[in-house]
């Protein structure tokens, strides 16, 4: 059974979050941060030489005001976009477990058992609902089928997937097979199925959003741009810095350099969640909580006991008397 592990309450050191590496960009950056070190280094010996250097208007570009600005604003649209795009997906997984959930609780309780067949139908088709979300994971992913989406299926139903190219749509539309069918036994009520129907119109609600998110990339020729200007800048910067600073232009440029890189790439790594990263959403994590939720409903008994009248007499006289002494 699910629990929330302690650990996710403890507030992250602030000293160690700064020297973590996992997670951080600067492994990643970090060759293109010592590109830039090298060319500062090369500059400032020619101009420690007495070489001419004749880009020194060059480095102007970096305190020109208009550049400036359509740097930094673009630098921000790009993070604010990215992050955008996370925490959609993220509030489409939350959907999508609440969702399952409840149709979870409303199949095992709505759906009547004439015998041990339909139990095990039923049991068949809740868990159908935990590999709908292995299956909208692995489709994000761009997975084939895998041992642990066909441990909750039949063989046949598991061939069906692997030759299917929207494999949560069909688990939605075997599901709906089989409300028809139990509607159509009397064993579930119109007004239950439409409960149920609703809830899976939010599932495919749920896909189709995760699939917005991977099929619109951030269009190339913004991405281009953002990379050019970062690029102009950083290349600018020791022509600005050189002839004030020489060998100081060195740790300079390594930082600026670092600031715009790393949230550029930080935006990057952000655009698309569904994958393996670690500042990827744990989709493996979401899957085994749904799983656990519904194998946990399964276990519940559904049917419900009857306080006897004497009982719920007394228990509402006592609830009455502390009400009234409480108010006295």
């Amino acid at each position: 059974m699910f629990t929330i592990a302690t650990n996710r309450f403890e507030k992250p050191d602030w000293l160690t979050t700064i020297f973590q590496l996992k997670g951080s960009v600067i492994l990643i950056i970090l060759p293109r941060i010592l590109f830039f070190c090298g060319f500062t280094t090369a500059i400032t010996l020619l101009y420690t030489l007495d070489f001419p250097i004749y880009f020194q208007k060059l480095g102007d570009l970096t305190t020109n005001v208009i550049y400036n600005l359509i740097l930094g604003l673009l630098v921000v649209f790009r993070t604010n976009t990215s992050y955008d795009r996370f925490w959609e997906g993220r509030k489409a997984w939350g959907v999508l477990a609440i969702d399952i959930r409840n149709l979870a609780q409303e199949i095992r309780v709505g759906v009547a058992e004439r015998d041990e067949t339909d139990f095990l139908e039923k049991q068949s088709v809740m868990r159908l609902l935990s590999a709908f979300a292995i299956a909208t994971k692995l489709h994000l992913r761009g997975e084939a089928v895998n041992d642990e989406l066909k441990a909750l299926l039949t063989p046949a139903r598991a061939e069906q997937l692997e030759a299917s190219s929207n494999r949560p749509f069909d688990i939605i539309f075997w599901i709906r097979c089989y409300l028809q069918k139990v509607l159509s036994k009397g064993e579930i009520t119109e007004s239950k199925v439409g409960a149920i129907d609703n809830m899976l119109n939010q599932l495919t609600g749920g896909v189709s959003g995760c699939e917005r998110i991977i099929t619109t990339p951030i269009p190339i020729t913004y991405r281009v741009y953002l990379k050019r200007l970062i690029l102009i800048y950083c290349i600018g910067l020791p022509f600005k810095t050189i002839p004030e600073l020489t060998w100081w232009s060195l740790p300079i440029v390594a930082v600026v350099s670092f600031l715009l890189l790393g949230v550029e790439e930080v935006a990057r790594e952000l655009e698309n969640p569904f994958g393996y990263n670690v500042n990827d959403l744990p989709l493996d994590d979401f899957c085994r909580t749904i799983a656990s939720n519904v194998e946990h409903v399964l276990s519940l008994e559904t049917q419900i006991e009857l306080t006897p009248k004497k009982e719920l007499q007394e228990s509402l006289s006592g609830q009455l008397q502390l009400f009234s002494v409480s108010h006295m």
